[in-house]
């Protein structure tokens, strides 16, 4: 049941008319405790939506006993007006669950500059829908997860059980602009264990900086990335720090495979590796520069297997290798080998939806991994007609 999964939460998803489709776009997910220590990180894009700047504010001391979260608008270049409506939104779902105003994240994904009177009042309207609906069980689950879609084709959620029974839960949105600093567009992270705030920030970093912050399906960076982890502490488990972000590092890569999966548009999901790199940021860097290489990722919706548009990409990083010495092995097949043309293309399948490409720097013992799509007619048609 995803953020459900964990014991101490209730959620809930309703139809509160942002959308012009009629889904769920208001949900609510409540912390009842007895903990109310949480953590999250947010989008580096310097141009952030009012929410985002609201909930770094609200989580600072380290606790959030409620999120709430709308599709259909992003709320981001919309002034004073804006960043009042999120204030509201807060100060409203707090009066209902008798809490503090900052004691409430807020959370908004859609169009930019989207946000006038009819959205704070939809919005306003769907907290008091959603929090009379507050439920613990799976149709709740499905709602919550359901609420936060905008271009997503279906709900992404994961859960784990650690030692001695505690669980970690979470559901993500995202299908485009995946491209963070941090997070990837919008999530939530549930669990019952029992960890203090400090805990649980490194866990989260520790997590979301070898899952989220590796998936690059298009380069671009939303302004409302999001992801955050509460813990009711309801289980009486305080479990162990590396264990906890172990099981942590599990849910957030299992999102973070769906998010890629779902990518707008896509027809290849890509998992770029780079090993025998000096450190790990040096691959990072280069799984990266070929995940961001449209001349790559035209070649691999047209299934062609292009390696030389492979190393033109890493050539363009500061990344320690010998040019001559790279290797390239698209799908199994080893198509560059030092340098040089090694065997043939045309071994190469990539009618199959998974592609992997792995990239061998002789340069040291160290590896990255980033996930990423192709570019393809149905990307570019979406992302035309994205506003209109």
């Amino acid at each position: 049941m995803s953020v459900l999964a964990a014991k101490g939460f209730r959620a809930a998803g309703v139809v509160a008319g942002i959308k012009s489709t009629g889904k769920r776009d208001v949900t609510v997910v409540v912390n009842d405790g007895p903990s109310a220590a949480a953590a999250a990180v947010f989008t580096s894009n310097r141009c952030q939506a009012n929410p985002v700047i609201w909930s770094i504010e609200a989580i600072a001391d380290g606790t959030a006993s409620a999120i709430t979260l709308n599709s259909g608008g992003a709320n981001c270049y919309t002034g004073q007006f804006g960043y009042e409506t999120t204030e509201r939104t807060a100060q409203r779902t707090a009066e209902l669950l008798d809490l503090q105003p900052s004691d409430v994240l807020v959370c908004s994904t859609g169009l930019i500059g989207a946000g006038d009177e009819i959205f704070r009042a939809k919005s306003l309207a769907g907290v008091e829908a959603a929090v009379n609906e507050l439920g613990s069980d799976e149709t709740s689950a499905h709602n919550a997860a359901e609420g936060i879609l905008t271009t997503d084709s279906h709900e992404k959620l994961s859960q784990r059980q650690g030692a001695g029974g505690y669980v970690i839960g979470g559901m993500a949105k995202g299908a485009g602009m995946l491209a963070p600093g941090l997070a990837t567009m919008l999530v939530v992270i549930t669990t019952d264990a029992d960890l203090e705030h400090a805990a649980l920030d490194r866990a989260l970093r520790a997590a979301t900086a070898v899952t989220f912050d590796r998936v690059d399906s298009d380069g671009c960076m939303s302004t409302n990335d999001t992801v955050a982890l509460m813990a009711s502490g309801a289980s009486g488990i305080t479990p162990d720090e590396a264990e906890f972000t172990s099981q942590l590092i599990e849910v957030c890569a299992e999102l973070a495979k769906q998010l890629q999966q779902d990518a707008e548009g896509a027809s290849h999901d890509i998992t770029i590796t780079t090993v025998g790199a000096a450190s790990v940021e040096d691959a990072v860097a280069v799984s990266r520069a070929v995940s961001r290489s449209n001349l790559f990722k035209a070649a691999i919706f047209g299934n062609d297997p292009n390696w030389g548009r492979v190393l033109a990409a890493a050539g363009t990083t500061d990344a320690i290798f010998e040019p001559q010495e790279l290797d390239v092995t698209i799908n199994g097949v080893m198509v560059c080998k030092a340098g040089t043309p090694y065997e043939p293309v045309d071994r190469v399948d990539l009618i199959p939806r998974e592609t992997t490409v792995l990239i061998d720097l002789h340069a040291g013992e160290c590896e990255g991994t980033i996930l990423t799509n192709d570019l393809t007619h149905d990307y570019v048609h979406e992302n035309s007609a994205y506003s209109s």
